[in-house]
Formats: structure tokens, sequence, C-alpha cells
């Protein structure tokens, strides 16, 4: 019609007719095409005229049976699938009020009442007047029973009437359960015939609305067929919730639905999503009847969380979940990928690609790089290169030397990277690192000392060789030896909540006199590490208590702002339950008082998304402030934007937007955090338009942005081998060759790129990004608030808190195993994860995949599925995942 219209105005113009001529043509066209009514619709149009005015007859009612009959048949047979305006509807519209009038003249023991209301409400969903809510009014009047009689769309439109009319009473405050009993009778009505017509969906809005969402549990509306549907579209839903009960609802409804179809592994996730550990013990109870198998697989998934839970009386499983055998696994999964072979810093390096002469360097001074800050930097990338493999070139190798050729505090690091090349092997790791607590030199025994911790990490062992090496050491007179044991226990026991680990490191955070503060602040750190997400009130309360009584030159110090984290790291995650400790800490006046409050406010709602949050910070950036010192708040609000939207894809695209902004117009404090912020929403995950920013930042003309940008290349490329990363930070150590905290810097970003030659991951999701890795949140938190004043702290004798990384090291690789947890090959297609959210049928889960043999490298985004006759345990496919044979019947029914 709107060609043939064009067409038409186009000849009009050309003949030269009048406006006014064009106006009456087009009315005489519209009278046209309505006089042109087919006679099937003038018969329908007549039909429908008539039933109408036997209903209005008051003096004959015998017939008002028969056309009420006749109108509700009309309508049910046009209103079953909706393309358009049925024409029942369409021709009944200028009767609706003469019907309603009908309707109220009729006694309430009208036989017929009831009927006509039902007919009424149905012509209500396109005759009554908007916000009347009079389809859901004549409902209530009406039968109550066989609403999906009447079709999909007025189904779908009392739904919402429903939800408006309970949100209304609740707003009323009457008291729900009575006054919503007339709409819990359609609600049963409506919900079974929606999970049985593929819209799960549209049932689960309705139940979450009317607040009733355990009738998913109660009812028998979820079967095998659909459970995955309506599990799936539950957790998405969780993410929009702002109500932390209504959060809570929904996880524990999907954790009764997985549990009740025997998805254990999925109720599994769901529990660790909420912190649940008494429904991860629900799961391995006698009564959710788990297979051997099953319950391995559960075990894993517990290892690759950091989970401190422990079955009762079975060590085999114990030991999966404290990660005994993930150095086994992990040697062994090297040499069938053939990169057990070490490599040397230069491997990484490869110094003969750069210019000699350093051509276009930065610096005009002729400054000699110092040897043993190179050195340093070689230890560090040494130890993240050969990560977990158990052998490299500088520090396995026989009467090595190396930890020598480095100088005072730079022994730590170097001897405690020989702790991260034997990352994970406790038993033959600490016959190795036992050597250095037999030397002379303090600093050596208090890289050896931390080297324990490194090894340790994530490991559960039931001799606990970490603990009493360290508590040995703990008393040392020697400050050195005594930051290396607190930092060390922290690495090892992240997550853990330990207790012998608290009756160890709070007398130290208690302590006020005669005291090193940076033993102080590194114990509160290992506090927060050990106690991550615990809300600890002792811990808590004990740091916030030496925060208060800290005197100004404790405060004014670089470590002090780990004594503040520490206090975030207990509340992580955990919204309002910090609250009260926020209030506490608003009492300090210390220009540090208020980083500890800003930190402890983006650590309490991390990952959470929530937006009003993100725009208190917002406003805390754009303060232009005029002492530096006293804008370090605002480099944690930074920070703290980033965290708060980490995992979330619209929140971290808008979170981009906003640090371009604050990059342009922000003061120079907070432009100095935005590469770390960007470094944080994309840890291990080497975007491209990512690493072109950070790329165009690491040439800044302020030294720190550039330092932060450099850093912040290494961990958005950490363990990713990203050969684009790995030229630009080339091309960086030419044009900083002469500047060595730059080149230092440029070295621990190669090192982060090729950690574990490009099998491991610093990634804090897992399980299809859906569980949020407490430790290892921790871990790159640590390191990232470091770096907010990194001349301090990595370019000073703090460097060795970049070993902090270590509890967020974990392997990126998906293996899989036999029955007998034996490494077995098995074909897998590893492609782009899909999202299949609210999509009926068994939509393909990955696209542009392709078929390999495990095991198999995992990206950030990629996701994997089992192909041919290889089945998992778990549905996500990811980490170590216990195989089965299938037959071929069974291929083909899952098809």
């Amino acid at each position: 019609a709107v060609p043939e219209t064009r067409i038409m105005v186009k000849e009009d113009q050309d003949t030269g007719t009048s406006a006014e001529d064009m106006s009456n043509n087009e009315v005489k066209k519209i009278v046209k095409a309505e006089a042109e009514i087919t006679e099937e619709d003038k018969a329908l149009k007549d039909g429908l005229e008539d039933a109408v005015l036997r209903l209005r007859d008051i003096s004959d009612t015998s017939l008002h049976s028969q056309a009420l009959e006749y109108l509700c048949n009309e309508i049910k047979t046009s209103t079953a699938s909706m393309t358009s305006v049925p024409k029942p509807l369409k021709f009944l519209k200028p009767f609706y009020n003469e019907l309603k009038v009908v309707h109220e003249a009729w006694h309430i023991a009208h036989d017929l009442k009831q009927k006509m209301a039902d007919m009424l409400s149905v012509l209500a969903m396109t005759m009554s007047v908007p916000g009347s809510s009079e389809c859901l009014k004549f409902k209530l009047e009406g039968t109550n029973v066989d609403i999906s009689a009447w079709g999909h769309e007025y189904v779908r439109y009392l739904s919402g009437e429903i939800a408006e009319e309970y949100n209304r009473r609740l707003m009323d405050s009457l008291e729900g359960s009575e006054t919503a009993e007339d709409l819990m009778c359609l609600v049963d009505d409506i919900v079974p015939f929606q999970m049985s017509h593929n819209a799960e969906a549209e049932a689960v809005d309705l139940l979450m609305e009317v607040q009733q969402l355990r009738k998913l549990v109660e009812c028998a509306v979820v079967d095998e067929g659909n459970f995955e549907r309506v599990c799936l579209y539950l957790i998405r839903c969780a993410d929009f919730m702002s109500d932390p009960d209504d959060t809570l609802e929904i996880f524990t409804t999907a954790f009764s639905l997985y549990k009740a179809q025997g998805q254990l592994t999925d109720a599994l996730r769901v529990a660790l999503r909420i912190d649940d550990l008494e429904k991860v013990k629900e799961l391995f109870s006698a009564e959710a009847d788990a297979t051997e198998s099953m319950k391995q697989q559960m075990c894993f998934i517990l290892a690759r969380h950091r989970s401190n839970f422990e079955c009762d009386d079975d060590d085999d499983l114990n030991e999966l979940i404290g990660n005994a055998k993930l150095s086994e696994y992990f040697v062994a999964v090297a040499k069938d990928l053939n990169v057990a072979d070490p490599k040397s810093p230069e491997d990484i390096f490869k110094s003969h690609l750069t210019s000699s002469s350093s051509r276009g360097s930065r610096g005009a001074t002729n400054a000699v790089v110092d040897s043993a800050r190179a050195n340093l930097a070689s230890s560090f990338v040494n130890g993240f290169v050969n990560a977990g493999f158990c052998t490299d070139k500088l520090m396995t190798v026989e009467n090595s030397q190396w930890v020598h050729k480095n100088k005072d505090h730079g022994m730590i690091s170097a001897a405690a990277s020989l702790g991260l090349v034997l990352m994970w092997n406790v038993e033959g790791g600490l016959n190795e690192i036992d050597k250095f607590f037999h030397n002379s030199d303090e600093n050596i025994r208090a890289g050896g000392c931390l080297a324990i911790g490194i090894v340790s990490s994530g490991i559960r062992n039931e001799a606990d060789p970490a603990l009493a090496l360290l508590a040995d050491n703990i008393e040392s007179s020697s400050h050195t030896i005594k930051c290396a044991v607190i930092c060390g226990l922290g690495i090892a026991y992240s997550s853990s909540r330990r207790e012998e680990v608290q009756d160890l490191l709070l007398p130290i955070v208690s302590q006020v006199d005669d005291v090193n503060f940076t033993e102080v602040c590194l114990a509160a750190l290992s506090l927060g590490m050990v106690y991550v997400g615990s809300c600890d009130d002792e811990v808590g309360g004990t740091i916030v208590q030496r925060l208060m009584e800290a005197s100004e030159e404790e405060l004014n110090q670089p470590a002090s702002r780990f004594l503040c984290l520490g206090l975030g790291l207990l509340y992580l995650g955990k919204n309002e339950r910090a609250d009260a400790m926020l209030e506490a800490v608003r009492t300090v006046e210390h220009r540090m008082g208020k980083y500890a409050d800003i930190t402890l406010e983006t650590c309490a709602y991390a990952g959470t998304g929530n937006v009003l949050m993100v725009q208190r910070m917002l406003h805390i950036c754009a303060e232009h402030l005029s002492e530096e010192k006293s804008s370090d708040h605002q480099a944690v609000a930074v920070l703290g934007i980033a965290l708060m939207t980490i995992g979330e894809d619209i929140g971290t695209e808008m979170s981009l937007r906003t640090f371009d902004h604050l990059l342009q117009y922000g003061g120079l404090p907070v432009k100095r955090v935005v590469p770390l912020a960007i470094a944080l929403l994309y840890v291990s995950n080497p975007d491209y338009a990512v690493i072109d920013q950070l790329s165009r930042l690491s040439h800044d003309a302020d030294a720190q942005v550039s330092q932060s940008a450099i850093f912040a290349l290494g961990v958005v490329s950490a363990g990713s081998n990203n050969s684009r990363v790995a030229g630009l930070l080339r091309q960086l150590s030419e044009f900083y060759a002469k500047e060595a905290n730059h080149l230092f810097i440029v070295r621990l970003a190669q090192g982060l790129n090729a950690m574990g030659k490009g099998l491991l991951s610093l990634s804090s999701f897992h399980s299809d990004r859906f569980l949020l890795s407490q430790s290892s949140v921790a871990g790159v938190l640590v390191v990232m608030h470091a770096c907010i004043d990194i001349q301090g702290t990595l370019l000073d004798k703090l460097h060795y808190l970049l070993y902090f990384l270590v509890p967020a090291i974990n392997p990126r690789f998906m293996a899989s195993l036999d029955k007998d947890l034996q490494i077995c090959p098995a074909t897998a297609r590893v492609g782009q994860a899909v999202e299949t959210v609210g999509q009926a049928g068994k939509p393909r889960t990955i696209t542009g995949f392709q078929t390999h043999t495990t095991p198999v490298l995992l990206s950030y985004k990629d996701r994997a599925e089992l192909a041919g006759t290889d089945r998992s345990i778990s549905s996500v496919v990811e980490g170590f995942v216990i195989t089965e044979k299938v037959e071929g019947d069974e291929i083909e029914s899952d098809k």
C-alpha cells in the first residue's frame, strides 16, 4: 500500500492535483475499502450483532444461552492463534459497553452470569480503558478455570494484569496471603498451561511477580523435558534482582529443581554461588543418591572453586577437593601438549629481536639498567613462565647459584620463585625448598618461607607441612622473615578459613606498642585472604580497632592500604552485611579512613553490578582535589567501578565508556588507576580493543600512567601467550631500555603473558563464567592495590607482593578423565559460547567450533562440549571432566 500511495502522490504532483483533491480521494478510497467486506465476514458480523441483540432482549431469555454460546465459540476459535486482532473482537467492539450493561443487569444467581463474565474478560483485552484491569476483574467474577481455552495471547495479557493487581495490593499494605487467594487460583491454572506450551519464561515471570516461586518445586510442572530451560532462565533472572532475598529465593528454587532432577553438579554450582555449605553437604549425603563418579566430579568443581568444604569419613574425596592430584595432572597435560620443556627468561624476552642501539628509546640520560633489578625481573619471569612445571633452567638445576645473583631484598623474590616453579607439588617441593632454611642470609630464608606458602596454595594436606614450618618462624626476630611468613600464610591458606592461621596472625594485628606497622598491615591482609567473604566478626573487629588506634605516622606508610584491603576482603561480595562495619570505619579521621571506607564498600558489592554504587563511585572520581596524597580514595573508587561490574557484559561495556571519560576529564590520580581498572575487568581476556587502548596509554607522558598500562597489558593477557601483546611488550622493552623502573614492569608483563606457557589463567570466573572464585578476585585485587602506589610497593622492597597472584592461578584447559581418574583422550568441540536462555528445544550452545582431542585449551569466552561416544558427568565441560562411553542409540536420542 505504501509504494502505491507514493506513486499516486507523484502522479498527482505531475498532473498538478491540489492537496484538497488528494485528501478527498483518500477518504473515498477508505470508504470504498470498508464497503468491500467479504460475504463471509458480513455473515459473521451479522451473526454477532444478532447474538448481542438477543442478549439485550429482556423479554425473551430463552435464547440467551444459545446467543452467549455462539459468541464464546466464535471468540475461542479466532483467538487460538492471534497474529492480528481477531475479527469477532473487531466487530464486537461497538457493543462492548452494551454487553457490560447486560452483565450488570443480570442477578448474581443468574446461570449465565459467570460465563458472560468470562467472555467480557476476553473482550476487555482489546476494548477496556488502559489501567482499568477490567480483564482481570471480569475473570475473577467468572469461572476461574479453563483459562487456556481462550488462547495464548489472552493468557499472556491476563498474567500481566494479575501481576499488576498483586503489586497494587501489596502497596496498599493488605495482608498478601488472604487477599491474594483469588489471584492464586488463576495462577494455578495458568502456570501448568504455560509450562506445557514452551512458555516457561512467562510462567516463571508470573510466579516471581506474585512471589510464588516455590510452586515450581511443590507442583509437578517441572520435568526432565523443561527443567534445563526453567533453571537457566531463573539463574539469568537472578542477575537483575535488586533485593538480596529475591535473589536467594531464585537460586534456592533452581537448586531444588536441579537436585530433584538428579543434576547434582548443576545444583552444586548454585549452592556455591550462594555460598551455602549446608546445601553442598546435602548433595554428598545418602539422600541425594549420587554415584561415585558424580561425587568425584563435584569434588573437582569444589577444588576449582577453592572451597573449604570437607566430606565426612571419605579421604579419597577430600584429596580431590584439596587438589592433591593437581600437580600430577598438570604435568601430564603439559607433556601431552608438548610444552613440558623448561623455558628461560631470554626465551620470553627475545632480546635478539630488538635493536641493540635502542633507537627511539625514551630517556636522554645514559643510565645503565641495574643488573640486580634485571635479575630480579628474570626471577619473576622464570617463576611465572615455568609455574607448576616443577622444572626450569635457573632454580631447579643442580648447584644453582641464581639466588645469589640478586641483591638484598631481591633474594626474597628470587628464592620464592622456586615455590612458583614447584607450585601445587607439596611433597616434592618441600625437599627442594628445604635448602633455603639452612642458609645464613635472612633474605634467602625469608624467600624460603614465602616459597612454602606458594607451593601449598590451594592444596590441602593431612600433614599440613606449610602451617608447621611457617608457624615455627612467625616469632622470628627478623622483620624480613616475619613479613615473608605472614604473606606465605595468606597465600597458602587463601579462602580456607582456618582457625589455626587466625590464632597466629590476629595477635600481630592487635599489637600497638613497639611493632613494625608493615607487619601489622600484611597480617591484616593475610587474614583477609584466609577469611575472604566470611564476614568474620572477630577478625573484622580486630582490624577496625587497629585502624582506629593507628597513629598518623603509621597510616602515612605505603603499607597502610593493605590494612584497609584486608578488612574489605572479609566482606567481598556480601552487600549490606558490611553496613555496620562501614559505620565504624567512617569514624577514622585520617585520609586512610576514607580509603578504608571506599575499599570496604566496593569489595562488599563486588560482582553485583549495582548501578547506584557505581554512580556513587563516579561522583567520588569527579572531585578535583588539590593535594595528590589526599586522593588515594579516588583511586580505589576507580578500581571499585571495575570490581562491581566484573563479569557482566553490559556493565563491563558501560564501565569502559566511563573510563574513557575519566581519562579525558579526570584528575591525574584518577587517570593513573584507569589502566589497572581496565585490567581488572579483562583479567586473562585479551580483548583486541582493550589491548589497543592500553598500548596507547603505555606511551603516556606521565610515568605512573604508562607503568600502570604496561602492567595492565600483562594482567589482561595473563596465561594467553598472546602474540600481539608479546610483540607490543618487546617494542616497549626497546622504548624504555634506559629506564630501569619501566623496563622492570615490561619484564613482569612479559612473564605474565607467557605464564605457564599458555596453560594457566588468572581469571576469577569458572563453570561457564557462572561462579566467581573469591580467592582469585582477592589475589588479583591485592596486586592492583599495590600498583596504586607502585613506587612504594612493587618498585621498592615489597615486590614479593606480586606472589599474591598465586591463589588466582588456575589451569585453563579441559582434560577428560576415565572412571579411574586417569587422563584419557576424548573428542571435544570448542567454540564461542552462545546464550541460549529463553529458547525452546535444544539449541546449540557454541558456534564456530572446531573439533579437537582432549586435553584442549579454553579461552575466556570459549565453551566446550563432548562429541562422539563420550559423555561428561557434568553439564559444564571445563577443567577436569569425568567421561563415560555411551552407546550409539543414546547418542541419537541426545541429538
